[in-house]
């Protein structure tokens, strides 16, 4: 049985590209929907050339394996995989919530064929905003944009301002 305690996350480095890319590209493989269309080299050339050094990637670990990674890009959710042995035990919930628990608003854009996903990221507060025809993609699949916003309270005023305003006797104002 995995263990998703013994999970650890931490940035990802230069050399972490190729055991990222094979993890992507083994969670796409796990797709029966998802069509094939960049080989191996291609995928490692993505991951080293484009999301590495654009992108704020995180990566789950066990040990010395890379099991999952997530890559933001300002309020983007760009990539969220996980290695299929490890889906379903909360380790793409640690990701997601460690990396954007303080954005105010995160976007992502997930396949509509992809409904164990897109159920995982409703329950996490994402809420569909537009449905794409996948014309916008290069798998031609049609996707959803999904938006998280996190509403705070109204600001109650600090203990500093209140006691700025009720200090010293009452004054009237002239009339």
């Amino acid at each position: 049985m995995n263990d998703p305690a013994k999970i650890t996350l931490r940035p990802a480095t230069g050399s972490d590209a190729a055991a990222i890319a094979k993890l992507m590209r083994a969670a796409l493989g796990s797709f029966d929907w998802m069509p094939v269309i960049h080989t191996p080299a291609e995928d490692l050339a993505f991951i080293r050339d484009i999301v590495l050094p654009r992108q704020q990637v995180t990566v789950a670990q066990i040990g010395e394996e890379i099991v999952g990674f997530i890559a933001v890009c300002g309020d983007w959710v760009e990539q969220l995989y996980l290695d299929p042995a490890w889906t379903g035990q909360g380790i793409g919930s640690r990701l997601l919530m460690d990396v954007t628990t303080t954005l105010p608003i995160v976007k992502l854009h997930c396949f509509r064929s992809n409904t164990g996903t897109r159920r995982f990221y409703e329950r996490h507060g994402f809420r569909a905003e537009s449905f794409g025809d996948g014309t916008t993609n290069e798998e031609g699949l049609p996707d959803i944009l999904y938006v998280r916003r996190r509403y705070l309270a109204p600001a109650r005023p600090s203990q500093a301002v209140s006691h700025a305003v009720s200090d010293g006797p009452a004054r009237r104002l002239p009339k």
